[in-house]
């Protein structure tokens, strides 16, 4: 980036911001939320188990499915006419949600969520990219973005529960719908364009490679995480996944105009940001996840009280991420502050093993704080570098492939980490004498099973069960937290070797020499 072009910052940097925060608001709350509407919907549309497990995952995978391919896209015929039209996608299918009259027609409506969720982060980390050319400002912009979208999701049960509380479930995703208007009004009016201006032809071709590519890996993780590793399906969705995947990257390499550039994974500082985004975001979901079950079904907190007790690690996110970051990497370089983020998380996870069913809250308060601050560090410093160790022309696809990975990674933590967890529960889990065997079985599938079957059983035996079930589950939730804890430390191992050496202002990307990742 030559200096005239520092000199004259973009005249509208910060609506950009705004008008992409914004939108980033929107899918992030919806995320979470959906699950506080699941109990209420099931009463009104009676969906099977099947169908509630689409209702939940029909987002997710349309949206991890299509990342690459919008980004792609987007990069062709621009990002503000991508991210406006997505937006307005977005609005109506959030209105087709609220009012589904089926099932069925509500796991379609929140497939559509997620293909027009897939145009919109990337899309406004390219516009927030094009828009702050100065090192500093930009990855202060993106410390500030990425950390006000992660407190989002930790505000979506609370909006979920408030709204619940005096509405019916389509409300969730009624609201939806006059922010993105109000985007896509402004977006229209404010937006700068953001494209490459040679392109090339969309590679049709490799469009289905990577959307079954994607697929397949998500499919068999989630499928591995519900059912075991001993389902035929599991090995023939991820052989189906990664023989596209091989075919996509082989083709990606050969064609003349590919979705992606290969090359970039010849980057360090693109494959060491996007590797660690990926086991960052392992280890995150434990927190999420975890811990609205420890609330509400251990603790047996309301919807709403669950989600205001988790803010306080999306809050921690934030200012890790727009706050601390920034400066430390000025002072430390950005590979230490990943490791220090890393060092961070990785402590937090490792205090909340002394939580139990009778700990303050007030105890878990430093943990949840160091543990969302730290992660905000160093998310926000590779998300910072995967969008400037790229070409502007290539953003959107950079973004993209960051995202998609960031999906992947989360989804192999939920797997993984549940399966510690549900493993040690069933291994520790010593049921009293006198329990029925159809009540048995069920409180050794999981926690929720326990505490319905013990609301059939006579009163003292229904107590006894649901305090084995309770103190399994927190014996459960400490094994997982330390994997969390581990795998987060392994991170910070190797963030310095391969984030060694990015530089502590990476200028705009134009065409720089292709270094070998270590």
């Amino acid at each position: 980036m030559n200096t005239s072009t520092r000199e004259n910052p973009h005249p509208r940097k910060w609506s950009t911001f705004a008008i992409c925060l914004l939108v980033a608001l929107v899918p992030n709350i919806d995320l979470t939320a959906l699950n506080q509407a699941v109990p209420h919907l099931s009463r009104d549309l009676d969906p099977s188990a099947t169908q509630i497990l689409w209702i939940a995952d029909a987002y997710g995978f349309a949206l991890a499915g299509l990342l690459i391919t919008m980004g792609g896209i987007g990069d062709r015929i621009g990002h503000k006419r991508l991210l406006l039209i997505g937006t307005a996608v977005f609005a109506a299918a959030s209105a087709l949600t609220a009012y589904a009259p089926s099932a069925e027609l509500l796991i379609a409506a929140r497939a559509l969520l997620g293909v027009a969720g897939a145009t919109l982060m990337p899309s406004c980390l390219s516009l927030i990219r094009r828009a702050f050319t100065v090192p500093k400002e930009r990855t202060a912009a993106v410390g500030a973005f990425m950390g006000i979208a992660g407190l989002a999701v930790g505000l979506g049960p609370v909006l979920a529960g408030a709204l619940l509380d005096h509405f019916w479930w389509g409300s969730v995703f009624l609201i939806n719908v006059p922010i993105m208007a109000v985007a896509l009004v402004a977006g229209a009016a404010l937006l700068p364009e953001s494209r490459n201006p040679a392109p090339g032809r969309l590679d049709l071709p490799s469009v289905p490679l990577s959307v079954l590519g994607v697929l397949g890996a998500v499919y068999a993780i989630k499928e591995a995480a519900a059912h075991g590793l001993d389902e035929t399906r599991v090995y023939l969705s991820l052989a189906a996944g990664l023989a596209a995947l091989a075919a996509f990257l082989v083709r990606q390499g050969r064609v003349a105009e590919p979705l992606i550039d290969v090359r970039l994974f010849r980057r360090a500082a693109f494959t060491g940001s996007v590797g660690t985004n990926m086991f960052a975001m392992f280890t995150l979901v434990a927190q999420s996840l975890i811990f609205s079950l420890f609330f509400q079904l251990a603790l047996g907190w309301s919807p709403l009280k669950a989600g205001l007790a988790g803010l306080p690690g999306a809050a921690g996110a934030m200012v890790g991420g727009a706050a601390l970051a920034p400066p430390l990497i000025a002072a430390l370089g950005r590979a230490r502050v990943v490791a220090l983020g890393m060092v961070l998380s990785a402590g937090g996870f490792s205090v909340f093993t002394v939580v139990g069913l009778h700990t303050s809250y007030w105890t878990m308060l430093p943990a949840m704080l160091l543990s969302g601050a730290g992660m905000g560090m160093a998310m926000t410093v590779t998300g910072d570098t995967v969008l400037a160790s790229v070409p502007k022309e290539r953003s959107g696809a950079a973004s993209a492939i960051s995202e998609t990975a960031t999906e992947l990674g989360g989804a192999l933590g939920m797997a993984v980490l549940g399966s510690v967890l549900n493993a040690v529960y069933r291994n520790v889990l010593e049921l009293p004498a006198g329990t029925p065997a159809p009540a048995a079985s069920a409180a050794r599938d999981s926690l929720s099973g326990a505490l319905q079957a013990a609301a059939r059983l006579p009163q003292e035996l229904a107590a006894q069960v649901g305090d084995a079930a309770r103190g399994a589950f927190v014996d459960g939730m400490h094994a997982a937290l330390m994997c969390s804890a581990g795998f987060a430390a392994l991170v910070a191992v190797f963030a310095p070797v391969t984030l060694r050496n990015v530089p502590k202002d990476i200028a705009d990307a134009e065409e720089p020499e292709l270094v070998p990742a270590p």
